[in-house]
């Protein structure tokens, strides 16, 4: 296996489109050409974890957060950055970056948290809109059948638990075929001719237009295909930032605290005034998500989850909620275990390794 069927399998867990404007995800070095040799999972890119990557024989790194996450001018190795760089390069060792993209999708970070913490009824905290688009085609009734199986095997009608979503009206198609057409029905330079046909529509994933069109044409049975394209504004349930789910049974606020002291692996949680009231509903968001605290509020959440609060944002809080800092790295810790377990199911013919090196800069006393 090379190293670009690697990073194509994680980008169908975590499309690049979805990731943030400000983001780097992607293979960052290396040649995807290169046969893997073993992989090497870390939350971060480090001297430290490329050295552990020589020493256990591994040619790839996959890592959350991007070693390169603004403009290099220059790599003379004046930072720990240009340092990575330099020393990957030399050792022909490969990273790819799979962050907010991954964070932006169901069964990414935030569902690993909610996963730990065993809640339940899952879904999106804050759903993404604008990345749908809806198709709509023209096409033989006899011939429905053909075109739609191509469509959804490009991706094409899936929603949510669903699959083979469609929505199809009959109707009559007329059309004149001049002396230069090679019709399917009809003659070149016929007369014009009525056709029995569906009007057939389909909802996808706007990153997959490219490849939804060419299924269609490769489907369809016309020389010319009548068809048009509509974003959608429509929230993707199935992409946005962030998790809520329940707990199986409500616990009270100083038992769940230690409930996820325990299963988060923390030593320390900074959090606003207990309210005296059981936690039920719990939201999520790996790594910094004061951006998400409103919509947590809104649904209805006793208590939000994340990392990297400001003093001033405790205030937030305004006594409707219970915040709970956990730190950056504990809380995306356990995102190595998820690209590992993905991973595992594809490729078996070559080394996983979850990184041992230490890489969370924030230091504790006692």
């Amino acid at each position: 296996m090379r190293i670009k069927d690697l990073t194509a399998y994680l980008e169908e867990l975590a499309p690049l489109s979805y990731q943030e404007s400000y983001d780097n995800a992607g293979l960052i070095v290396g040649n995807p050409n290169e046969i893997i040799n073993g992989v090497l999972i870390s939350l971060d890119s480090t001297e430290d974890v490329v050295e552990e990557a020589i020493q256990r024989g591994c040619n790839i790194i996959v890592a959350h957060h991007p070693i390169v996450f603004k403009n290099l001018k220059k790599i003379t190795g004046k930072n720990y950055v240009e340092r990575t760089i330099i020393k990957a390069i030399k050792n022909d060792i490969a990273i790819y970056a799979t962050h907010t993209n991954l964070d932006n999708v169901i069964n990414g970070v935030s569902f690993k948290i909610a996963q730990l913490l065993g809640l339940q009824q899952v879904r999106i905290l804050a759903p993404k809109t604008d990345l749908l688009m809806k198709l709509v085609v023209f096409v033989p009734v006899e011939s429905t059948g053909q075109l739609l199986d191509a469509l959804y095997a490009a991706g094409a009608g899936e929603i949510g638990n669903y699959s083979q979503c469609s929505f199809r009206v009959e109707g009559k198609g007329t059309f004149k075929p001049n002396a230069k057409a090679n019709p399917t029905i009809g003659q070149s330079g016929g007369p014009m001719e009525e056709v029995e046909e569906n009007r057939v529509e389909v909802i996808f994933p706007a990153y997959l237009k490219n490849i939804v069109l060419a299924a269609m044409r490769k489907g369809h049975v016309y020389e010319e295909i009548a068809h048009y394209l509509t974003a959608l504004g429509n929230e993707n349930q199935e992409v946005g930032s962030g998790a809520i789910g329940i707990l199986l049974q409500e616990m009270a606020e100083t038992d769940f605290l230690a409930y996820l002291k325990q299963k988060m692996k923390v030593s320390v949680i900074r959090h606003t005034a207990l309210l005296d009231k059981p936690i039920r509903k719990v939201a999520v968001c790996g790594g910094a998500g004061s951006f998400l605290l409103g919509d947590a509020m809104r649904s209805g959440a006793d208590i939000f989850i994340t990392a990297d609060y400001k003093y001033h944002e405790f205030f937030d809080a305004e006594k409707r909620i219970i915040i709970a800092d956990i730190g950056h790295y504990e809380s995306e810790q356990f995102t190595k275990e998820l690209l590992k377990d993905y991973i595992c199911k594809k490729f078996t013919n070559f080394a996983v390794h979850l990184s041992e090196t230490p890489t969370n800069p924030v230091k504790y006393y006692y």
